[in-house]
Parts: C-alpha cells; sequence; structure tokens
C-alpha cells in the first residue's frame, strides 16, 4: 500500500491526465488496509476503461457514483 504522500503526488498527476474526462465527478484519496489509494467518482460505468489501475505506483479505484448536481 501507498503512504499518503505518494498518494497526494498521484491524484495530482492524474487529476491534470483526466480534467478533460467529464464523466470523472470527483478524485479523492482513499484509506485502504494500511495505505491510501486514489479514488476517482465516475457518473458512467463505461469511463473506467480510461481510468489507468495505477499511478506511479499508486493503486487507483472507481466507484459509478452517477452524476453530481449542485443541491
Amino acid at each position: 500500500m501507498s503512504d499518503r504522500a505518494a498518494a497526494r503526488a498521484a491524484k495530482s498527476a492524474l487529476s491534470q491526465q483526466l480534467a478533460a474526462v467529464p464523466e470523472v465527478v470527483g478524485i479523492g484519496l482513499a484509506r485502504r488496509g494500511t495505505g491510501y489509494v486514489v479514488k476517482v467518482d465516475l457518473a458512467d460505468p463505461l469511463a473506467a476503461r480510461r481510468v489507468p489501475r495505477d499511478v506511479d505506483g499508486v493503486r487507483v479505484v472507481t466507484s459509478v457514483v452517477g452524476v453530481v448536481r449542485p443541491l
């Protein structure tokens, strides 16, 4: 598992890489066991194909949350 600093750096790199993908509605960090992963929230499950499985050795997980709208 990756430590928090490595996960933050991977999140930053991935955010730039996925900035033009409209189906990505959120990118954050999540704890998994004793380490961290980058979590990508998606509006459409097909967009998962565009998300890499890892960035700089940090695991990336996806979750389909649907379209995010302001209240």
